[in-house]
């Protein structure tokens, strides 16, 4: 077969793709490895209201729960753990960030649960501000307030 013919029909086979258009997905879960998914589960449900969506009810012990604007965890059953896993700087998934409207009434209803804050308020990457603090298994999160008009308002 001559080049320019192969060519030709190389492109009419490609010219049924369109390679600009983007993947359609959406995030469905987050894995959280846990030395004791049952107890970091009921954590999550007792302190950030989350709800249990699946328990496998079997070991090792996985479950599914959903946060208050539909973000699902699976908590699973870890291997191992490491000492440095609060450290932010870590590499790799590092906290979960929950958008709150005041960080100060977050702050007062999350003490009342148990909840203990170690650090202070501080400036918020893209505006507004943090405030870190880790579930019983030493896993980061942190409430952020954004200002009005943010751009991470979708």
């Amino acid at each position: 077969m001559p080049a320019a013919r192969f060519c030709k029909d190389l492109a009419d086979t490609f010219s049924e793709f369109d390679f600009n258009q983007r993947m359609s997905f959406s995030v469905e879960h987050l894995g959280l490895p846990a030395r004791d998914p049952n107890a970091l589960q009921e954590w999550y449900r007792r302190v950030l209201g989350a709800t249990l969506i699946y328990d496998n009810g079997a070991v090792p012990q996985a479950f599914f729960i959903e946060l208050d604007g539909g973000m699902m965890l699976e908590i699973f059953e870890a291997y191992f753990s490491l000492k440095e896993t609060g450290d932010n700087r870590l590499a790799g998934w590092r906290h979960l960030a929950l958008r709150v409207d005041s960080i100060e009434k977050s702050r007062v209803e999350l003490e009342s649960k148990g909840v203990v804050f170690t650090e202070t308020v501080k400036p918020a990457g893209g505006g507004g501000n943090v405030l870190f603090f880790s579930d019983p298994e030493g896993n980061l999160l942190h409430l952020v307030e954004r200002p009005a008009n943010s751009v991470f308002d979708r």
